[in-house]
C-alpha cells in the first residue's frame, strides 16, 4: 500500500512522441486513457505528447503543477502552463507544457489558503485569490497560508504584509488588498417600525 500512495504522489511521467493530429487523433488517444499535450518554450520545437490519463489527472489536483516527463529516454522537466477540458463533462482535452531548465525562476499565480477566525463579529472578506510570486521551477508552493486568527474590525492584509513561502519573492503590487475585515451592517428597524405605528395608528386616533 506504501508503494502504491507513493507512487501515486510521484510526478515522474513517461510521456510518448505523438505523430498524428487532429481532433479525431485527439479523440482516439482520449478513448484509450491519454491525453494530448504539447510541450514548448526556450526556443525549442514544439514536441507532441501523449500522457498518461489517470496519472496525470492526480497530479493535476495541485496548483501549478511540474512534471518530471521521460521522452523516449529523455527527461525534462515541464510546468503546466494550460488545462483545456470539455465544459460539459470536464474531461481534460488537452494541456499545454512549458520547458523548464535546471535552477530557472517562474512566476506563478499561487493560491491563498486563509486559516484562522477573525475576532466574534466580524467578518473577513478575500479580496483576491492569488498571488503573484516568483520562485524556483522546482519549488512552487501549493498555496499561500495567511493567519487572520482575531483579527479585529479594521484590519486589513495587504499583499506585503503576506508571509511568502521561503523562496518566493513577491511580484503582486505589495499595496493590494487581501484581506478586509468588517463588521457586517446591521439592518436598523428603529425607521421602520415608526413608520408602521403612523401607517396604523391606535383605536383612538382613529375615533
Amino acid at each position: 500500500m506504501a508503494d502504491k500512495k507513493e507512487a501515486q504522489n510521484d510526478n515522474s511521467v513517461v510521456a510518448e512522441v505523438r505523430t498524428s493530429f487532429g481532433k479525431g487523433a485527439a479523440r482516439k488517444i482520449r478513448a484509450v486513457g491519454k491525453i494530448p499535450a504539447v510541450l514548448y518554450g526556450h526556443g525549442t520545437e514544439p514536441v507532441h505528447i501523449t500522457l498518461p490519463g489517470h496519472q496525470v489527472a492526480l497530479i493535476l489536483r495541485k496548483a501549478n503543477a511540474v512534471l518530471d516527463l521521460d521522452i523516449e529516454g529523455t527527461e525534462q522537466a515541464a510546468l503546466v502552463k494550460d488545462v483545456q477540458k470539455d465544459p460539459v463533462l470536464q474531461i481534460i482535452e488537452h494541456i499545454d507544457l512549458i520547458v523548464l531548465r535546471k535552477g530557472e525562476k517562474v512566476q506563478v499565480e499561487v493560491p491563498i489558503h486563509v486559516e484562522g477566525e477573525s475576532f466574534a463579529g466580524t467578518l473577513a472578506s478575500l479580496d483576491e485569490n492569488t498571488l503573484l510570486v516568483e520562485v524556483l521551477a522546482i519549488s512552487i508552493p501549493e498555496r499561500i497560508v495567511v493567519n487572520i486568527e482575531g483579527a479585529v474590525e479594521g484590519t486589513q492584509i495587504l499583499a506585503k504584509d503576506v508571509v511568502l513561502p521561503e523562496g518566493a519573492t513577491l511580484v503582486s503590487d505589495p499595496e493590494l488588498l487581501v484581506i478586509n475585515v468588517t463588521v457586517p451592517e446591521e439592518a436598523d428597524l428603529g425607521d421602520s417600525l415608526s413608520a408602521g405605528d403612523e401607517a396604523t395608528g391606535s383605536p383612538e386616533a382613529a375615533e
